[in-house]
């Protein structure tokens, strides 16, 4: 009998009758002789709104707290999802992450899976029920419930997977990983494959359908990760290892971000001592960077900036304080309203000319960057907010994506 792990998305589960959906297409799994393992997302945006509240007490809640306070969301999802298969006939059983041996480690609110205890997962397979684990939740060394950031639910999916040695399979609300986000370019191109070098360059750019780590897991154990839609039957996407059909064209997709903030400290007396500092506050406080660009310099003085999640700007200005009071006369200023834009491809590898295509394309229409960043297999440009929907489209027609 083989094992399967599905994961649903907080849209696939946002009610009741949505829930039970969800139980039907398990179930109809389970009568074809698989054991399954089904892991959810909160229902719908209750974490939003528990996020909501938090921020209603304190604009800087105890990251501890906030950890205790959105694990809940995910746990009314298993339960309710457990109680359809039993009305339906099918023994259940659902567990938190803590149950389902989940450890982690890290910073609160950002931790990541350190290993899993897999034998009560295997205990109920074997018994023969359908197991419902809490997607984005462990517990850490310290015995505290601790969240794996958003997105976490496909890491604790590809994960049970890579325990399990089975296939992943991911539902959600699209149909699959398409060449751009279809809601920005309605004309995208939906892909059979993809490598997962390309998916985890996509999602670490901004591509929201899978979370970087989860397909980073599937790379180092090579598990097969199929995203499809929750609804209907359509032939969805899967992320695989890479095969020599996937470099046809320089370019796969095209990641759009706008959860981006970009940070300059301005008037830094060029000094390596300087730089480190800016740097080493960023990690204390677990800000993750992106981008970073340093300005040649002036008259001994260098302007640093760098990119990250908007969600981090409260830590920032708790940074910005401190880096005051031991960097004399530095002047930090904030921009929320920019886009990054990047293509990816790993064609790219093997093809040359991509960055002046795109350096002309934006010539040609008039958009201006802001930074510039590669890798081997994409090229990331920060720009101006208003400028998004041009720019995506500009470059999805010349690049036939």
């Amino acid at each position: 009998m083989d094992t399967i792990v599905q994961k649903y998305g907080g849209t696939s589960v946002g009610t009741i009758d949505k829930i039970k959906a969800v139980a039907k297409k398990v179930i109809d799994r389970k009568q074809k002789g698989d054991n399954v393992v089904v892991v959810v997302s909160a229902m719908g945006k209750s974490t939003d709104h528990l996020i909501d509240m938090a921020k209603q007490i304190s604009e800087n809640p105890n990251k501890r707290e906030m950890d205790m306070l959105v694990s809940t969301g995910e746990q009314v999802s298993i339960s309710l999802l457990s109680m359809a298969f039993h009305e339906f006939g099918f023994d259940s059983v659902s567990l938190t992450g803590f149950q389902a041996g989940i450890r982690t480690e890290g910073a609160h609110t950002k931790n990541r899976i350190s290993d899993i205890d897999i034998e009560n997962v295997k205990k109920h397979l074997n018994d023969g029920k359908i197991v419902v684990v809490a997607g984005f939740q462990g517990i850490n060394e310290n015995g505290d419930i601790t969240t794996l950031g958003r997105g976490g639910s496909d890491t604790t999916a590809v994960a049970l997977a890579a325990k399990l040695k089975c296939t992943c399979e991911i539902y959600t609300d699209v149909e699959g990983i398409y060449s751009v986000d279809p809601r920005v370019w309605p004309d995208a191109k939906k892909l059979d494959n993809i490598s997962y070098e390309e998916m985890m360059e996509m999602a670490s750019l901004g591509a929201g359908v899978m979370e970087t780590r989860a397909v980073e897991i599937g790379c180092k154990y090579k598990i097969p990760i199929y995203v499809a839609s929750s609804h209907g039957n359509t032939k969805g996407t899967y992320i695989k290892e890479y095969d020599e059909t996937m470099e046809g064209k320089a370019i796969t997709g095209l990641s759009i971000s706008d959860d981006v903030l970009m940070v300059t400290v301005n008037n830094v007396l060029q000094n390596s001592k300087n730089i480190a500092l800016v740097f080493e506050r960023l990690a204390k406080y677990n800000v993750n960077v992106d981008m970073i660009s340093q300005t040649a310099p002036f008259n001994g003085y260098v302007n640093v900036s760098f990119t990250t999640s908007k969600e981090d700007e409260k830590t920032i200005d708790q940074i910005t304080k401190e880096l005051k009071e031991v960097i004399e006369g530095i002047k930090v200023s904030k921009d929320s309203n920019i886009t990054k834009v990047s293509v990816v491809g790993i064609g790219m590898m093997k093809q040359a000319g991509v960055a002046a295509e795109i350096f002309s394309i934006f010539s040609d229409n008039d958009i201006e960057f802001k930074q510039v960043t590669t890798s081997e297999i994409s090229i990331s440009y920060t720009i101006d907010a208003q400028d998004k929907q041009k720019a995506v489209t500009v470059l999805a027609k010349a690049l036939n994506l």
